[in-house]
């Protein structure tokens, strides 16, 4: 039997450049309306940036943090810590990325804090042999799916009315956000107003395997999948679960690396895998993930954290990647922003897909004044 070569080979050979100044800077911006999941609800968008400065070229990325640990336990200020003083101090001009990959696994966890360093140095190298990312990992361009995520809303009307903005926009799946006491009669009012609807729901862990039975409810639906009913932390009592529905769970929470995804797998856990770029280490492990999923016939798609334009197009660019087979949590840029750090905005085409952005590295240009007006930290690392 011929193995194939890793996905990410090409990228773990990429040759880390000198790096004159690396700065992160945290910017806030107002959300259209607040987001509201069965763990929080946010009004606004903190995000920690990093800016990379090399022979005159700059680069950025995002850290996909939030500034609270209501969704994940690693927030802007750990990540700050943890860049500042333990991974930054390990990049070092010359070694190979997949070199500063095996030095970055002597920090447990983190995948936040180490995706920022390696997305920007990915962007940086990208931006200094004028090519786009996507090109860099070896892939062709192509058009990405889009799919929208609704949070929960104050009525089923405001739930349907966003609902129908979604469908008239032509996105290519709906993800609306359940909890207990907002779930059942939620999903069926979105169901007959809109039978035809790629529809799937998203708990964020919000239940246990006593909700077995109003789980199995969902089954009448005709959904694409239930994301993350049980524990954020859970593998197996998910595979006791995926048992009794006919309908497939995806895990978002509970994968952290290729070793989550393949436990999962094995155990009958699920039959989708949302992978969030930055919660399994950036796109190195993303890709590896994406690849040893296919490869077993198991979904996957991409997951969205309300990035700025930034690690929107970050995201845009791994959807290149081999084993991307469903719509993910790709939308608009106004379903966010009025006025986003980065140009151009993401837009839907008439068909409910999103082009690439165009150019090297990214293909998007962070606005200076944008990010001066919104800038609320700026500390130079080096």
């Amino acid at each position: 039997m011929t193995l194939k070569p890793s996905p990410a080979a090409a990228l773990e050979r990429l040759v880390v450049p000198k790096v004159d100044h690396v700065d992160l800077v945290t910017v806030k911006l107002p959300f259209v309306a607040p987001f509201g999941t069965s763990v929080y609800t946010w009004t606004h968008k903190e995000a920690l940036l990093m800016r990379l400065e090399s022979a005159g070229v700059t680069a950025w990325s995002e850290c996909v943090s939030d500034p609270d640990p209501f969704y994940f336990y690693e927030t802007n200020g750990t990540a700050r810590h943890i860049i500042k003083d333990f991974l930054l101090p390990l990049v070092e001009p010359g070694i190979a990325l997949g070199e500063l990959e095996e030095r970055f696994r002597h920090v447990r966890g983190h995948g936040m804090a180490k995706a920022t360093i390696e997305n920007g140095l990915l962007n940086l190298i990208a931006l200094q042999k004028g090519q786009p990312l996507h090109e860099l990992m070896g892939r062709p361009a192509k058009r990405i799916m889009s799919g929208i995520s609704i949070g929960l809303k104050g009525s089923q009307a405001e739930l349907l009315a966003a609902v129908e903005r979604a469908m008239a926009k032509k996105y290519g799946r709906v993800k609306m956000k359940i909890k207990k006491g907002q779930d059942v009669e939620w999903v069926r009012a979105v169901r007959e107003r809109f039978p035809d609807l790629r529809l799937m729901v998203d708990a964020n862990g919000d239940y246990s395997l006593s909700d077995t039975a109003l789980l199995k409810q969902l089954d009448a639906f005709d959904l694409m999948m239930v994301e993350q009913p049980l524990s954020y932390s859970d593998i197996f009592e998910h595979a006791a679960l995926q048992k009794e529905l006919k309908t497939a769970i995806c895990l978002d929470e509970s994968i952290h690396s290729l070793a989550d995804a393949a436990a999962a797998i094995a155990l009958g856990a699920c039959r989708i895998i949302n992978i969030k770029q930055g919660r399994v280490g950036g796109l190195m492990e993303s890709m590896r993930i994406a690849r040893f999923c296919a490869d077993r016939g198991v979904g996957v798609w991409s997951g969205g954290m309300d990035e700025t334009g930034i690690g929107r197009a970050v995201n845009i660019h791994l959807q290149t990647a081999e084993g991307f087979s469903l719509p993910g949590d790709t939308s608009e840029t106004n379903i966010y922003f009025d006025e986003d750090i980065a140009d151009p905005p993401v837009v839907l085409g008439p068909d409910g897909f999103i082009d690439i952005p165009g150019g090297p590295g990214l293909g998007v240009r962070v606005v200076p004044e944008r990010i001066l007006k919104r800038a609320i930290r700026w500390e130079r690392l080096c």
